[in-house]
This record gives structure tokens, sequence and C-alpha cells, in this order.
């Protein structure tokens, strides 16, 4: 490949990998009572005697949706449903990294 070809090619990958990263999805925390009722119904049925840790609002692909997090057998389990209650499916939720200044050793 000539070199003039394969400097558009390179800058057009990196604009698109940071423009995904870019899109990244806004959670905002919120309370079970600020729920729509078919949302609480269904995270409660999912949650099960599983301990509700948080709750969190998202908005994936122009839709609300919430996540639950539950410790299941010590683990944090995100439980997803959409506004009208429709279950969407569980994901293990990633533990958050301390920041650099957390770690810096001084």
């Amino acid at each position: 490949m000539k070199m003039t070809k394969l400097i558009p090619a390179m800058v057009m990958s990196v604009s698109l990998i940071f423009g995904v990263a870019a899109q990244a999805i806004e959670e905002t925390p919120v309370e079970m009572k600020d729920l729509p009722a078919a949302a609480q119904s269904t995270i409660k049925e999912k949650a099960g005697n599983d301990q509700i840790l948080r709750i969190q609002k998202e908005n994936r692909k122009g839709k609300e949706c919430y996540d639950a997090i539950v410790n299941k057998n010590g683990k944090e389990t995100a439980i997803r449903v959409d506004a009208k209650g429709k279950f969407i499916g569980t994901h293990q939720e990633k533990v958050e990294q301390k920041t650099k200044s957390e770690n810096a050793k001084y």
C-alpha cells in the first residue's frame, strides 16, 4: 500500500476508535421508588433474595433502561430492565479501578 493511502486510512481508524469511546454510556444513580412500577416489579422478581446494592439509570441507544446491582454469591451482578419492565438480561459488574491518584506512591 502506498504511503499516501496508508496515512489517511490510519487517521480514519483512530478517529473511529475515539468516536466509539466518546459515546460512553452515562449512568445516573436512582432510588427504587423513582422507577416505573413495571421496572420495580421485574427487578424485585429477578433479584429474589439477593440484596439490591444500587440502581443506575442508563440511556442505551436512545432507550431508557435500569441496572439493579445485586450481591449474588459475593459478586456484583447487574439485572437490566427497560422502562416498561421488560427483562433485558444480566451481566457481571466490573470492579471499578482505583484512580491513579489513589494508587500513586509518594
